[in-house]
């Protein structure tokens, strides 16, 4: 199925007002992360590309990778602006093969976005895509998420408690924390963030 569903749509049209507003401040995730983030990157539903620039502009060599047209159209502007090493590419997080080997692997909000065959699958990549030494930032919604306004039925995954860093078993857990969030109508946005470095 194409990933042109309603939570690419969701997001898309957030971008384009964030972009309108010029809101560009890192949120607390990608604030909590930052500090891990070094030498080359892969940032796997980066969004508006906030945190891949600010890394770029500390030195980092960046691919940066949405769906969402606004986002890789605004990351690629910044990133000529700048002239910071971003690679700014639009493609179906559920198909996108990491080329080679990163230092570190960022998934910040987007393993949830997937059926939870498809969430292990993209895991199992993000795992795969680090090289020894290196890290992975991921952060996800979990079980006990009420919010449900960026969903599509049956294309989402709300891991269980603990289960994230679960799946980092054998890894040196550099970050590993569970976060709650009031959101819209009264419902609950339950995150995950967990920063694995690989043997």
């Amino acid at each position: 199925m194409s990933e042109a569903n309603r939570s690419v749509e969701f997001f898309d049209a957030q971008f384009r007002k964030q972009v309108a507003a010029g809101d560009f401040a890192l949120n607390p995730f990608e604030q909590a992360a930052l500090p891990f983030v070094a030498g080359r990157v892969l940032d796997l539903g980066c969004g508006l590309g906030n945190l891949s620039l600010e890394a770029a502009r500390r030195g980092c060599e960046v691919t940066a990778v949405d769906a969402s047209a606004a986002a890789v159209e605004r990351i690629a502007a910044a990133a000529a602006k700048e002239r910071l090493r971003v690679s700014a590419v639009r493609a179906e997080l559920g198909a996108y093969a990491a080329a080679g080997a990163y230092d570190t692997v960022i998934a910040i909000g987007l393993v949830m976005f997937f059926p939870c065959p498809d969430a292990e699958r993209l895991l199992a990549g993000i795992r795969r895509g680090v090289a020894p030494g290196g890290r992975a930032i991921v952060n996800t919604l979990t079980a006990g998420t009420t919010w449900m306004a960026p969903f599509e039925p049956g294309r989402y995954c709300l891991l269980e408690e603990g289960a994230l860093e679960r799946s980092f078993a054998g890894w040196n857990i550099l970050l590993s924390r569970g976060e709650d969030y009031p959101a819209p109508g009264d419902t609950l946005k339950r995150f995950e963030t967990v920063v694995a470095q690989r043997p």
